[in-house]
């Protein structure tokens, strides 16, 4: 996906994100982006990392819900 064409970070589904961040951490592992861009991609990584975390709470607070909800085996 180019540059011009992300996608907003709120609009990624977690494993979009998580690809995301693996092509920028490429992209600075192999030295490809050019000293213009770095803070733009730096900016969005940190980002993209935000949005996983909240991403990843979300899903443990609703796993919990459930977990609740579910009737205790000794209650059969």
């Amino acid at each position: 996906m180019s540059k011009k064409a992300e996608k907003k970070v709120e609009d990624l589904g977690y494993e979009e994100a998580l690809a995301d961040l693996d092509r920028i951490l490429e992209e600075l592992e192999g030295e490809e982006t050019d000293l213009d861009s770095l803070a733009a991609r730096v900016a969005r990584a940190s980002e993209l990392v935000r949005h996983c975390k909240a991403r990843i709470q979300a899903t443990e607070l609703e796993v919990e819900k459930v977990l609740e909800e579910m009737p205790a085996e000794d209650e059969d």
